[in-house]
């Protein structure tokens, strides 16, 4: 009797204690939330970060201790952010997992509308009707994201969300992309303009949701509630690896995984062409679906969809397995469509081969790679083409290894992509153009985005080399969105590298909040004395150059060394 009341006291008082931190939360929630937005309004945002602090307005100054001025006063869009939730919301309420599941769930309604717009504009031209094609499937892709941070909310609550906020705002990250990604495909001009007003809204709503869950799970990291994140060891892995652990996965880096099924052009493996292969892959599977493709030259587009998660493939090498194709702008195809190979499917991993697109120069945009699978990663794999190389659309990326080039724009995208001990060759362009490696295409301060190229090296190609050709001017990036954002950190430069560095897009469009970063770089063109003086253009420190490591950047720790990739979590030096 005394052990059975000892156990019945005993888990009466830990549901007390869930009772009060429960309780605890909730009021911590709310009271930091409104704290934090007068202290945030002496934050200005202009250092390139996530966009955490908080730029306040008179109204938001004036904050109520009304839950849903207070959540709105961290967001850059309040007048949106109250409308929306108040009418989503029970009238004074305090639950802040209701309040947060609220400024989500109205993200998929204005996504919905505005995405839903595109189907109303009609037109006898083939571009528009493309364009509206794209947006649908962005539409599919948008409200997939949106679901699983919803779920996230729904599933872990709000205790869980400083452990939870990386996943979730690079879902919603994404969205931003996709909403952008359907504006982009309209040909300039009065439909471009309608659909650019009717995606406003929605695109206010999901700048609002990153900022509330960015802005809350720093507050509840404050109060040191659980979190996943663990401390790393300078081996790279995290501290809860056994040694055992370690030493398999760097034995497994040279390994190849066993493949459930080979492809072979030539005859000798269960599929011929990679396309095949995944069509018949089983619609249910335990663990990594992988598939082994021989040496050979594919020419085929491949699309691992969404539905295709933890694929991985590999081949003989990228000199001996090469996926190409020819798809291209001049043509006739849209640059979102003209990707050799697409990889849409959550956690693909790629190794030790070629995705090639053979359209030249001459034929301007021409994707080798897409890529919106999140968690991907890339081994030792090559990336070939001329202008718009390899698209890193959306989503978490992760590249090692691996030689990528081209001439205009060649690296481009909304991912947050890391590059580390890559090769990027730059080619010779046509005769009347200009190679720019990287175009970054964050569209909101708020999204988690970027391009960072760490211990990579920059070279010249022979034809582009060869001093008796007429020069061309060749330069590390230019803005394609107003919030472009990159860094280049313990990289090796060539001289062929221009010395303003970076060039603009269009007049002085996103010159002003950009984020391009430099930091230990070495080589003749790393010389910053001479780069273009604008805002966002800086050398950086140790300090904040760690924020752009794979641990931090990526949260790389809690995914990257499970796949067995060689990795640097942290900085070189």
């Amino acid at each position: 009797m005394a052990n059975q009341f000892d156990k019945q006291l005993s888990e009466g008082r830990k549901e007390e204690r869930r009772k009060l931190l429960f309780l605890g939360i909730s009021a911590c929630f709310l009271l930091l939330l409104v704290v934090g937005a007068v202290v945030g309004s002496t934050y200005q945002d202009d250092d390139g970060g996530d966009g955490d602090g908080s730029n306040l307005s008179t109204h938001a100054m004036r904050a109520s201790s009304k839950s849903v001025t207070a959540l709105c006063s961290s967001t850059d869009y309040p007048q949106t952010c109250e409308t929306s939730l108040s009418k989503a919301v029970p009238p004074d309420t305090e639950d802040p997992k209701v309040l947060l599941k609220a400024a989500v769930s109205v993200v998929l309604d204005g996504v919905s509308k505005g995405f839903q717009h595109s189907r109303l504009l009609r037109s006898n031209d083939s571009r528009v009707r493309g364009a509206v094609q794209d947006c649908q499937e962005m539409y599919e892709d948008a409200k997939g994201d949106i679901n699983a941070t919803l779920r996230s909310i729904i599933d872990h609550g709000v205790d869980k969300l400083p452990a939870r906020s990386h996943d979730m705002r690079a879902w919603l990250s994404a969205v931003v992309t996709y909403q952008q990604t359907c504006i982009d495909g309209f040909p300039e001009g009065e439909l471009k303009e309608k659909m650019k007003d009717a995606m406003k809204s929605a695109r206010e709503l999901t700048s609002n949701a990153l900022a509330i869950i960015g802005q809350a799970s720093s507050f509840l990291s404050l109060i040191n509630l659980p979190s996943r994140r663990r401390r790393l060891l300078s081996s790279g892995f995290p501290s809860w690896f056994s040694e055992d652990d370690r030493r398999m996965l760097k034995e497994s880096i040279n390994v190849k995984p066993t493949p459930n099924v080979t492809v072979d052009k030539d005859g000798g493996g269960d599929f011929t062409t990679i396309s095949e292969a995944l069509a018949k892959m089983p619609a249910r599977y335990q663990g990594r679906y992988v598939i082994y493709i021989k040496t050979g030259v594919y020419e085929e587009q491949v699309n691992v969809t969404k539905n295709m998660v933890d694929v991985t493939m590999y081949g003989d090498g990228p000199t001996n397995t090469i996926v190409t194709g020819s798809k291209n702008f001049i043509d006739g195809t849209r640059t979102f469509l003209t990707a050799t190979f697409l990889a849409a499917g959550d956690r693909f991993m790629a190794m030790d081969m070629t995705f090639r697109n053979t359209a030249g120069a001459e034929k301007h945009q021409a994707v080798a790679l897409r890529v919106v699978s999140d968690m991907s990663v890339f081994l030792n794999c090559r990336m070939e083409g001329y202008q718009d190389t390899l698209y890193a659309h959306a989503h978490r990326q992760f590249y090692r290894g691996c030689v990528i080039s081209g001439t205009i724009d060649f690296i481009f995208g909304d991912a947050a992509a890391v590059f580390q001990n890559c090769l990027l060759v730059v080619r010779r362009p046509l005769p009347n153009q200009q190679n720019i490696v990287t175009a970054q295409g964050r569209a909101d301060r708020r999204e988690t985005t970027g391009f960072v190229l760490q211990r990579c090296r920059f070279r010249a190609d022979t034809l582009l080399a060869d001093a008796s050709q007429p020069a061309i001017r060749s330069y590390l990036g230019r803005p394609w969105k107003e919030f472009s954002r990159t860094v280049i950190m313990e990289s090796e430069i060539d001289e062929f590298v221009s010395k303003d560095g970076y060039m603009p897009w269009q007049g002085d469009f996103g010159l002003s909040t950009l984020f391009y970063a430099e930091y230990n770089n070495t080589g003749p063109g790393a010389a910053t004395g001479d780069r273009v003086k604008w805002p966002g253009v800086r050398v950086i420190e140790r300090e904040e150059a760690v924020r752009y490591t794979v641990e931090s950047f990526l949260d790389g720790s809690n995914w990257i060394p499970a796949t067995g990739a060689p990795v640097l979590l942290g900085l070189n030096s």
